[in-house]
């Protein structure tokens, strides 16, 4: 008797999966939580940093290994398959822009995640400090080059990406398949007296003496625009007696935000009533964005955009910018400005801050929109990307 056809394997690369999260991180935990039941028919090796969790899955259809080598370096770009068994492994899943070499001499099959393209299209924006700033910029280049010329499929976060993919690369764009980001369920409205406590205590904590506060969340780099939000939030409500409780809250994940932003602040006035938090839990993240008058996300640039989606989900009301994935992103819930007006910026401040009823009314369409972004048909587009590789011709 025959021996039945064995199951397709798929390796997905889960390294961002380790102590502190990131926007990437819940892209692969979203994968992992959700795309082996939905495919009992395949068998997943997910591949996991040495810090990440001991177990990513107890699906019996996963088998998992520790690689040692970073995720976003040579090891990976260079010498993957020296580094990790891919032998019986049909599909290969980088979830983090790079195509490595090595895949197609052995007839692997790829879906490469391409959040987005900043380094092709906006390098000043993407790069850190320094040489090494422009040496990560070159190596990114590199990779997602490599991405649009030799993946088999690959997956973007919104449709104003996969459009930016079309202006470099039409024949990568018509191998890409959108996959709209979920929400954490961690985000929620709070309600009740017990919601007043937790929006009390992170106020207390991270914000003391502020009665009202803007808020803006996000690492310190170019493009998140974090100098055009302090200089807007001083034309809003830096001059007038009327807002003089109204202060700016920071969350910066990374950077030397304070640094370069505290000087600017006193410049402008405002410094007593600026602050920067960071270190919040999920939970001190929901509640802040509960008490917020409004998240101010004036980006230059976003692939997806996770705070503004964090905040519509917590009853937060949203500005942000009308450019790149954040209409799309929005969906008509937001105050859409140009991020390069400051004035359009601190004219949408102001509007929210002084009329109850359109901020009333922003958090009831920044929930509605927040319910129609899921996880699950995140995980659900990237089988789907899966299943068209596996059916391809192998390279």
């Amino acid at each position: 008797m025959a021996n039945p056809r064995r199951a397709p394997v798929v390796c997905v690369d889960c390294r961002y999966l380790r102590e502190r999260p990131s926007g990437i991180s819940t892209l692969v935990q979203a994968v992992v939580d959700h795309v082996p039941a939905m495919a009992p028919d395949l068998e997943f090796l997910f591949m996991k940093h040495p810090r990440g969790p001991e177990r990513l899955s107890p699906a019996p259809n996963v088998r998992e290994v520790v690689v040692r080598a970073e995720a976003n370096g040579p090891g990976t770009m260079f010498w993957l398959p020296k580094i990790v068994d891919l032998r019986g492994v049909d599909l290969y899943h980088n979830t983090f822009n790079v195509m490595p070499y090595g895949l197609e001499a052995r007839a692997v099959r790829s879906v490469v995640t391409v959040t987005d393209i900043m380094q092709l299209k906006h390098p000043r924006l993407a790069k850190g400090p320094g040489l090494l700033g422009w040496a990560d910029v070159a190596y990114k280049w590199h990779g997602i080059r490599r991405s649009f010329a030799h993946a088999t499929r690959i997956l973007t976060i919104s449709e104003a990406t996969r459009q930016e993919i079309a202006s470099v690369d039409a024949r990568a764009a018509d191998k890409t398949i959108v996959a709209f980001e979920g929400i954490a369920d961690d985000f929620h409205a709070l309600e009740g007296d017990e919601g007043a406590r937790q929006i009390e205590s992170v106020r207390r904590r991270f914000c003391a003496g502020a009665p009202r506060y803007v808020l803006t969340v996000g690492q310190f780099s170019a493009y998140k625009n974090h100098e055009g939000v302090l200089r807007a939030f001083a034309e809003a409500f830096g001059r007038d007696a009327r807002y003089a409780d109204v202060n700016l809250v920071f969350v910066q994940r990374l950077g030397v935000g304070p640094k370069v932003l505290r000087p600017i602040a006193r410049e402008l006035g405002v410094d007593a009533r600026v602050h920067f938090a960071r270190d919040l839990s999920i939970g001190e993240l929901n509640a802040i964005y509960n008490g917020a008058v409004a998240l101010c996300h004036p980006s230059l640039y976003e692939g997806f955009g996770n705070p503004p989606a964090e905040a519509m989900k917590a009853g937060c009301p949203v500005v942000t910018s009308n450019r790149s994935s954040m209409p799309e992103v929005a969906a008509g819930a937001a105050q859409l400005v140009d991020p390069e007006r400051v004035a359009d910026i601190a004219g949408a401040l102001r509007r929210i801050a002084d009329d109850p009823a359109l901020a009333a009314s922003m958090r009831a369409r920044g929930l509605a929109r927040a319910a129609e972004l899921s996880w699950k048909s995140f995980a659900a587009k990237n089988l789907e990307a899966y299943r068209e590789a596996l059916a391809a011709p192998r390279p």
